[in-house]
């Protein structure tokens, strides 16, 4: 796999009618500057807003992948996007002067040619790999979903569809090398739908743009020759159109035998890229789509998200620990004798982080809690469970060093036991719910596997300006204390 970031050496153009809109529509893809990524830029409306290509701006899923930012949106992303993480190019801007790119012939090929065509830049940053090393699993058991990403050092997909429809059956398809494999076997495989759904489709305001010469159509139900006169009618189609015996309307002539799921395949590709970094995973996909595609990626984005954070603050990887003291004193911003978390062993990204605390005799607070019999002030307990929620509140979208939490209630607060010198305690928090600047968290902590005190924090997130903290959008009557 390629270790050098790239983008294309020219701008190209195509025109064409998108398959579900309909509308006619030019798109160049044109060269972008290295940590670019991949956009969407509509040329045709105020502003020339664009569209980053990841899943945080899918907006819609249904018979194709659609992005949006405000009033932006472009439909039917994955193909060009399948194109793009084929060829290995990483960052590229695709400008469209309407709703949707051009479908072509249904296959991801024009836009591979396409690419081939601008030639293939190398750029000098290095590529951003999501190096999956542990198991990831999305499951749709009603629709008999299963997709799975497995460790592995370089990039492989295999894909099963199976419709439980005798016209189709079963196919399966692998792709293990993208620089052997991806242009010459997965590149011309064409979209398809069934008989059945063409009418249902029309009439939902899809497939506006779809025609025999840019979509198998699989023959699943027998149609009288009134029925397929008002089908084509429909449709727009003014040639002949038979039934066949193939199983293909019109009897056309299959790419491959199981073109199909080599399709399915180009469209996982397509959906994948949108996880926003080039993988190096092996990915078992059984009876993809769409919806159960962009789920997959937001796993795997999170993934992406928090190795990311990691990276940021933890400069020297430690066998056992996620953040270490000095990486905490880059999130946080209590010092002694406040900074009460001294390593994080677990963190996954807005779900739940684990922490310790080594408790010792030089704390400064046993002088006077209590003499003769030292005992961890239960406040001070409580605020090591939010400091360790404070890290926690790490999403990548805001940087920490312009932010400070304040509590605004402590509820179900329970001390089970006393905490002395000599104990560690672990600090396992977990987030209720997050809107806006206001979470909620659940925090435990434990001594030798027993629970020794419990609560549930609310806390608002606020700005520091200029080295201090805006409180003014919070409640005073609810604000208790820093943490």
């Amino acid at each position: 796999m390629l270790v050098q970031q790239h983008t294309i050496k020219k701008p190209v153009t195509m025109s064409g009618v998108g398959l579900h809109t309909g509308v006619q529509t030019i798109m160049t893809l044109k060269p972008a500057p290295e940590n670019y990524g991949i956009r969407f830029k509509r040329v045709d409306m105020g502003g020339s807003p664009e569209i980053p290509a990841d899943v945080d701006h899918v907006i819609d899923v249904s018979r194709g992948t659609t992005i949006g930012i405000g009033d932006a949106r472009v439909h039917t992303v994955e193909h060009v996007l399948a194109a793009i993480v084929g060829l290995q190019v990483d960052n590229v801007i695709i400008e469209l002067d309407n709703i949707e790119p051009p479908i072509a012939d249904g296959s991801v090929k024009p836009f591979v040619e396409m690419l081939l065509e601008a030639g293939i830049q190398e750029q000098e940053a290095p590529k951003d790999y999501l190096i999956i090393d542990q198991t990831i699993r999305y499951q749709n058991e009603e629709k008999g979903v299963d997709l799975v990403a497995l460790p592995t050092d370089d990039f492989r997909v295999t894909v099963l569809v199976d419709y439980n429809n005798p016209a189709l059956g079963s196919q399966h398809t692998g792709l293990f090398n993208l620089e052997k494999e991806f242009v010459t076997e997965f590149a011309p495989a064409r979209t398809f739908c069934f008989l059945h759904e063409v009418e249902i489709l029309r009439d939902q305001g899809l497939i506006r743009g779809g025609n025999l010469d840019n979509a198998i159509v699989i023959v699943d139900r027998e149609l009288s020759d009134e029925e397929l006169g008002r089908l084509t009618t429909k449709l727009g189609i003014s040639r002949s159109v038979i039934l066949g015996n193939t199983g293909v309307l019109n009897e056309r002539k299959l790419h491959y035998r199981n073109e199909p799921a080599r399709h399915k395949l180009l469209d996982l590709i397509g959906d994948l890229a949108l996880i926003g970094a080039p993988l190096k995973a092996q990915i078992l996909a059984a009876r993809p789509g769409h919806a159960s595609n962009i789920e997959f990626a937001r796993k795997i984005r999170k993934l992406y998200q928090q190795k990311k954070l990691v990276k940021k603050y933890q400069h020297e990887k430690k066998e056992g620990v996620i953040f270490d003291v000095n990486a905490i004193q880059r999130i946080l911003p209590h010092r002694y004798p406040f900074l009460l978390v001294d390593k994080i062993i677990d963190f996954q990204l807005d779900e739940r982080v684990v922490g310790v605390k080594n408790v010792t005799m030089n704390e400064p607070f046993f002088q006077g809690h209590f003499p003769g019999q030292p005992v961890m002030p239960g406040v001070l307990i409580v605020e090591a469970m939010a400091q360790a929620g404070g890290i926690l509140l790490l999403n990548g979208h805001e940087n920490p060093d312009n932010k400070l939490v304040f509590f605004m209630s402590i509820n179900n607060v329970k001390f089970r036991r006393p905490v002395v010198p000599g104990d560690q305690l672990i600090l396992d928090v977990e987030m209720l719910a997050r809107r806006s600047k206001i979470v909620q968290i659940r925090g435990k902590a434990y001594v030798d596997g027993n629970l020794v005190a419990e609560g549930e924090f609310a806390a608002a997130i606020v700005d520091r300006l200029n080295g201090q903290e805006q409180t003014t959008s919070l409640p005073e009557s609810s604000l208790q204390k820093s943490s």
